[in-house]
């Protein structure tokens, strides 16, 4: 492929980005100063070397999947954010009473609204997360606060009026033994080891063991919950692309936003920023998903893009860059 080609691909997939609607040798005579017998020799060029393909309602021309992965590898140029999309990003990066999550869920809506795309975060899940320390601390003669910690830095807290007949020292003295137990345990599995391992052995050393019991399994399970973190922003906007007006299309896509283990299939295991397009996008055959992992005070886990094939991309890695400069911890970047 020669350098008129490659410039011609590059136009033929920004404009087709731009419009959806397939491109004419007509159209880019004007643009190459070109014959349009010279510009229809060069597109069939590139329809033999599998960039371009026919439309089927009409005699156009529009990227095919692999002219879009060749786009993004060799011809994109990142699209530096407008003012006013650095204004909203710095709004919620410079907000230091936000939570690390809160502020990375505001960053999701940010870029759902610029982009009419759906975004995604998928949070770290328990099972990435390994129990450190459980620490009880006590409030006044019936109230406790029950805090857990993980090897990578989360703390969750939940506070517990406990009932008449229960002591905090009983409590005290059950944390004491699941800390001597089940530290190093990932999360999701400590509530099954609460049952088998400790309850048996606090049923012998604690008085009203049973309502104790409840207190640490509710904390464990309410953790587990919360460290698998799915939010998404803007799932209709997606359907608002004209790729998107067929009812089954749209029953699809929506029936897989559904669909947990669909969703979490898109978690990143990859650093930097990735473009995944079509059936390599493992979500559906019809969309891109540009996704990069995050990691911010323990904190770690995948925001994503969904959008149609014919998407913004130098618009969307540009963002997914800045969040990403902005956002991680500055040993990540």
């Amino acid at each position: 492929m020669n350098q008129r080609q490659s410039e011609l691909l590059k136009a033929i997939v920004e404009t087709y980005i731009k419009t959806a609607v397939p491109i004419g040798s007509k159209s880019l005579c004007k643009k190459f100063k070109c014959s349009s017998a010279t510009i229809r020799n060069d597109m069939a060029k590139l329809e033999s070397l599998g960039y371009i393909e026919k439309n089927h309602i009409s005699s156009g021309r529009i990227p095919s999947e692999e002219g879009y992965k060749y786009y993004v590898e060799n011809l994109m140029e990142v699209k530096e954010l407008t003012g006013e999309d650095v204004l909203q990003l710095q709004t919620v990066f410079s907000n230091s009473k936000l939570e690390v999550s809160d502020a990375i869920e505001k960053c999701v809506d940010i870029i759902s609204d610029i982009t009419n795309y759906t975004s995604i975060i998928l949070g770290s899940t328990s099972k990435d997360n390994t129990l450190q320390q459980v620490s009880i601390i006590p409030l006044s003669d019936n109230k406790i606060v029950a805090l857990v910690c993980t090897d990578k830095g989360i703390v969750e807290n939940k506070q517990y009026t406990l009932p008449d007949d229960t002591m905090v020292s009983e409590v005290v003295k059950t944390s004491e033994i699941i800390n001597k137990m089940l530290i190093g345990i990932p999360i999701n599995e400590v509530s099954k080891r609460l049952e088998f391992d400790i309850k048996p052995i606090i049923a012998k050393k604690v008085k009203q063991y049973e309502q104790i019991y409840s207190i640490f399994y509710d904390a464990f399970n309410d953790f587990a919950k919360n460290t698998s973190n799915v939010h998404m922003s803007g799932q209709v906007k997606l359907l608002h692309q004209s790729e998107f007006q067929n009812s089954e299309d749209i029953k699809r896509i929506l029936s897989k936003f559904d669909d947990e283990d669909i969703v979490k299939r898109i978690e990143s295991k990859d650093n930097g920023i990735n473009v995944y397009i079509g059936d390599d996008s493992e979500f559906d055959k019809d969309v891109t998903v540009i996704k990069t992992k995050y990691h911010k005070n323990g904190e770690e886990g995948t925001i994503a893009v969904i959008g149609p094939k014919r998407m913004e991309y130098d618009r969307v890695i540009g963002l997914l860059k800045y969040i990403s400069d902005n956002l991680n911890d500055e040993e990540d970047n």
